[in-house]
């Protein structure tokens, strides 16, 4: 299993006898988790109905679960179940977090295309860091990931990469990140990011859904239990599985912590939720969430078999990357998001027609001014890097204006200025609008250097034709997803779902919150 674990493995749960049906209601529970405990809510659900309890499990990405335990902020739930520990470690800095324990352990790992990882000479083989950053630069391997600053998945990937790169797993320190030998490693490994996103279940369902479609992807950076589960489908659908790649260098694994949020709600709630901790925590659960692909402690339950066609082996012992303290983390976050990630080029296609006058317009600018102010962004961790490129295209039935700027605070100054003279008028258009940020994209598209996303805002339908922007689109080539953001009561997402589905896109709902969907965004790019 895993050697000694981690700092916060899990102590054993106490045994748990269900209520008997007599039992009074019990309470209505919030979860927040991270989207790849959803194949575990069936078991949480399953503990629900014995004890004749509402609980809601609301799905979330790292960062925004840390932000929510930001003092100020409310969670408005009664427990996190975050990926790992780091993201309650650095963020619950008032400490309302309680009675923290992990239920399962997932490392994150690199799945490749089993006839690419035979290509490599990876099949049968030991595969250190450095044999991935030599086939990445050698114009061999691309991957997906997901951000390192949004996802911890991504975070994982990224912080086995710095240990790799430092040759140290077990502690990472803060002059570390200072070494420039470092950084070029790190930064190498990272130009293998052909798609990136905020969510570790979405990464898996674009492999697949590339895999359906005839887009074959190289690699994904996952967790082991999500691999599997990847391939289960794959296989299902006689496709071509991933060959799970553990770096004999070291991999980080996520904890998998539950805890309880102490919003003043009384000793019931507290002890239903020990109550569930110590359910999860038992034989018999630790056994279905084994099942899963997942490790558990030691001596709880018996890890899946190993698979030799996938090399998949939830058994197999591990060199472990010890998390580094909090402020460490919080540096090694920036260094990825300013300086180190592969540099993003994002065409953001704004709706200015005459149906976001008033509140609509406020709103819009609003966002804008989050998305171009760099104390704003730093604050969620999404800034731009002086590398990066925007590219603001306001649309009506027209294309307005199309300008461009790097990153850097001084060009972001300059875009928002031009920005908030914008005014809202006239019809709508987003097909010309994407076909014209195709075309203003391509200078930078042709040295492969950035990574590509086009992010459509509207609160309409289009009245032009989505040949328009299919054609240019399929001309050019190059895989630029459409990230489409809906605004105002009368949204219909349908038109962006479209792009979305067409382009291996996404569409994020910003009718509560304009600024939380651009932010969201950011993490797919």
């Amino acid at each position: 299993m895993i050697p000694a674990l981690l700092r916060w493995l899990a102590v054993p749960g106490f045994a748990l006898a269900l209520g008997a049906c007599s039992a009074p209601p019990g309470p209505q529970f919030t979860i927040l988790s991270g989207s790849e405990n959803d194949v575990l809510e069936p078991m949480v659900q399953d503990f629900c109905k014995s004890r004749r309890a509402t609980c809601t499990v609301r799905y979330q990405g790292s960062l925004d679960i840390a932000l929510s335990l930001k003092p100020g902020n409310d969670p408005e739930a009664d427990a996190v179940w975050p990926a790992a520990s780091i993201w309650i470690d650095m963020f619950d800095t008032a400490r309302r977090v309680k009675s923290v324990k992990s239920i399962a352990q997932m490392p994150v790992i690199l799945g490749v295309r089993r006839s690419k990882a035979q290509a490599l000479g990876w099949v049968g083989a030991k595969v250190k860091t450095k044999d991935i950053l030599a086939a990445v630069e050698g114009g061999r391997l691309r991957f997906l990931m997901t951000s390192a600053t949004q996802s911890n998945s991504g975070a994982a990937a990224y912080l086995a990469m710095l240990a790799a790169g430092i040759g140290k797993p077990d502690l990472i320190e803060s002059g570390d990140l200072d070494r420039d030998e470092v950084l070029a490693t790190v930064r190498g490994l990272l130009r293998g990011v052909e798609r990136s996103s905020g969510s570790s279940g979405w990464l898996a369902d674009l492999y697949r859904d590339g895999a359906r479609g005839g887009t074959q992807y190289d690699a994904m950076w996952n967790y082991e239990a999500v691999i599997k589960e990847t391939n289960d489908k794959l296989i299902a659908d006689r496709k071509e599985p991933l060959f799970a790649i553990y770096p004999e260098d070291g991999v980080s694994v996520g904890d998998s912590p539950l805890g309880f949020v102490d919003r003043g709600r009384g000793k019931p709630v507290e002890e239903f939720f020990n109550d569930l901790q110590a359910f999860l925590l038992k034989s018999e659960t630790q056994a279905k969430i084994a099942a899963t692909g997942r490790r558990v402690e030691l001596g709880r339950a018996t890890p899946l078999p190993a698979d030799k066609a996938t090399n998949l082996d939830p058994g197999r012992p591990l060199t472990v990357v010890r998390p580094p303290e909090p402020a460490v983390i919080q540096k090694a976050l920036g260094l990825y998001q300013e300086a180190l990630r592969r540099p993003s080029l994002t065409a953001l296609c704004i709706d200015v027609s005459g149906s976001m006058q008033g509140n609509g317009e406020r709103q819009l600018l609003d966002a804008m001014q989050f998305l171009l102010t760099p104390a704003r962004t730093r604050e969620m961790l999404v800034q731009w890097s002086k590398d990066d490129r925007i590219i603001v295209l306001p649309f009506s039935e027209r294309v307005q204006w199309i300008e461009s700027s790097a990153g850097d605070d001084a060009a972001q100054a300059a875009l928002l200025a031009k920005t908030m003279q914008l005014r809202a008028n006239g019809g709508t258009d987003f097909y010309t609008c994407g076909a014209r940020a195709i075309s203003a994209m391509k200078q930078w598209l042709d040295d492969e250097r950035h990574l590509p996303a086009i992010v459509i805002m509207t609160d309409g339908k289009s009245q032009g034709m989505m040949s328009t922007f299919e054609q240019a689109w399929q001309s050019d080539g190059r895989r630029v997803p459409v990230f489409g953001v809906t605004f105002g009561d009368s949204a219909d997402r349908s038109q962006l779902d479209n792009l979305a589905k067409l382009t291996g896109g996404r569409v994020f709902d910003g009718t509560k919150s304009l600024t939380q969907a651009f932010r969201a965004v950011r993490g797919y790019n």
